[in-house]
């Protein structure tokens, strides 16, 4: 069965919005290697509808300047869940609008590599809460942003769940990636 696995910048106080403006003097070599071996390893991109709007928006007109990293995110198969987008216009996009639990189980069911999803909100919650999530990778940055809208925090009152640490990687830049996986517990329901 394909894995799902969620990979998402975070700072040192738990922001996660707006990462363009607080994460880009960390990102080296180092974690262009390590996101294009992710981004590799998957054949397919699932995402709420905000990361698909910008997406969407981004990526067709970068695919020259990012290269392959470009061309594998404009091609491979994508899947937006959402119940307001009704028409996806970024090549290779279906939409989920509905039974978003059985529509992701199926798609772990298929034969391919891995799933990639990136960001943290509503899809992934939903994804944990379902037992869906296999891993949660945190690109951890050695920055404290200091603002932030509570809705856009990794965490949101009435979740939790129980995590395993898998494996980290550190990078010269200070940036950890700490990957997670869901407990025994968490996959039983059973929240932290």
């Amino acid at each position: 069965m394909r894995k799902i696995i969620s990979s998402t910048y975070i700072s040192l106080d738990g922001v996660i919005d707006k990462p363009h403006l607080w994460s880009m003097q960390y990102f080296n070599d180092e974690a262009a290697r390590f996101a294009n071996d992710q981004l590799f390893s998957c054949d397919a991109l699932i995402m709420g509808r905000r990361t698909y709007d910008a997406f969407a928006q981004a990526w067709p007109s970068m695919e020259e300047s990012a290269g392959e990293f470009g061309v594998r995110m404009n091609t491979m198969p994508k899947y937006a869940v959402s119940t307001t987008l009704e028409k996806a216009d970024w090549k290779n996009t279906t939409v989920i609008s509905d039974d978003v639990v059985a529509r992701v189980t199926a798609l772990k069911e298929e034969p391919g590599q891995d799933i990639l999803q990136y960001g943290f909100g509503d899809l992934s919650r939903t994804l944990v809460e379902h037992g869906l999530l296999d891993e949660l990778r945190l690109w951890i940055h050695p920055v404290i942003v200091g603002t932030g809208d509570p809705a856009e925090m990794l965490t949101k009152d009435g979740f939790g769940t129980k995590l395993e640490l898998a494996g980290t990687e550190v990078f010269s830049t200070g940036v950890i990636i700490a990957t997670y996986r869901p407990t025994a517990a968490a996959e039983q329901g059973e929240g932290a």
